[in-house]
């Protein structure tokens, strides 16, 4: 928060620069279902600590959670300073129309779009944390129980619904089916006992339309020629599907050009680097992506002719959980980045003074 010295590029006499951090003003902060605690009170920090007013606006979609965040809120803050309204999409729309000095949002591209397009109305700034197909991809080094373990539990945490999870996995062909197994090993050990799926040992869907749309996806990619390795059964009164493996899912199905926000992984085999690159390419800039190999000029290459918010090499979604590093994404999966001092100065306007003496 204090001034920080800026050495000048022109030697002017007794001048002095530095730049100094002010707050953005009135901050709205739209809160996701997904992790719908979480992910209003880490960015709400950030905004505070930059010295913002925050009006709060909590998924109606989690109900039980937005009354919970609104009351703790209603306790600790007078309302000028943090104001909370629950409610749905007409809510949501007349905050949309008032003129924030920033928007804040995660959540859907589609939904960013929304926001994106209500901040233009008053020349607001935005920070949007969205989502994407995120990949994995392996060569011919990478540690194939490694990886399993880590695409499986990347594929489960929440139920699938996260914005990081990895959609599909990129693995030369001839370690396809050992990968498989070793994913389908990964799940059995979690999630079953004696060959009986646990339903209680997971998380279910949201709601009835995200539990369709998810097993439409599953059923569509079947229908169009896929396998089914592993899981594909579920239960539509508790809102539960088994984490499921599925290779040979066309590009042209929904379970390849959607993002599934589902405990559904797909592997997809690659003979030559440029068809795994060229797939990667094909669904734009995801907000994470994860690298498995122990060659670094591999590691090297995919970082060079790719674009993400985010990689993690070796591991799922480390670039999240450390606070050292920004988060957020890039094109269609986000704009700007927090955590940790990164928020500070994206809730933060960066102001330049240059003084010379009277």
């Amino acid at each position: 928060m204090a001034p920080v010295p800026v050495e000048l590029t022109v030697p002017t006499p007794g001048a002095e620069a530095f730049l100094t951090y002010e707050a953005k003003g009135t901050v709205l902060l739209f809160g996701p279902w997904n992790f719908p605690f979480h992910l209003i009170v880490k960015p709400l920090v950030a905004m505070i600590a930059a010295g913002n007013t925050v009006v709060v606006k909590p998924s109606e979609m989690a109900p039980a959670t937005s009354a919970l965040v609104a009351g703790i809120i209603r306790d600790v803050f007078p309302e000028e300073e943090v104001a909370v309204f629950e409610g749905d999409i007409p809510v949501a729309t007349a905050l949309l129309e008032k003129p924030f000095d920033h928007m804040f949002m995660t959540g859907s591209p589609n939904v960013g779009k929304v926001m994106m397009t209500a901040a233009a109305k008053h020349l607001a700034s935005v920070t949007l944390e969205l989502g994407g197909k995120n990949p994995a991809i392996l060569d011919g080094t990478a540690d194939l129980e490694l990886a399993a373990r880590q695409l499986a539990t990347g594929r489960t945490m929440n139920g699938g619904q996260v914005c990081l999870s990895t959609d599909y996995v990129l693995v030369p062909n001839a370690m396809k089916d050992e990968l498989i197994s070793r994913i389908a090993a990964a799940f059995s050990a979690d999630f079953y006992t004696d060959g009986e799926f646990r339903a209680d040992a997971g998380a279910r869907f949201v709601d009835r339309r995200n539990f369709e749309r998810v097993t439409g996806y599953l059923d569509d990619a079947v229908a169009k020629g896929a396998t089914v390795h592993a899981g594909g059964g579920s239960d539509a009164d508790r809102l539960v599907l088994e984490p499921t493996v599925v290779s040979g899912a066309p590009l042209d199905s929904d379970l390849m050009r959607e993002e599934i926000f589902g405990p559904i992984v797909a592997v997809v085999g690659y003979d030559d680097l440029s068809e795994a690159l060229e797939l990667i390419h094909s669904h734009g800039k995801p907000l994470g992506m994860c690298v498995f190999s122990r060659d670094d000029e591999f590691v090297r290459t995919v970082l060079a002719h790719t674009s993400s918010g985010g990689v993690s090499v070796n591991n799922w979604s480390g670039n999240y959980f450390d606070d050292a590093l920004p988060f957020g994404g890039t094109g269609a999966s986000g704009i700007g980045r927090y955590h940790s001092v990164h928020g500070f100065r994206e809730l933060s306007h960066e102001r330049a003074v240059f003084r010379t003496p009277a």
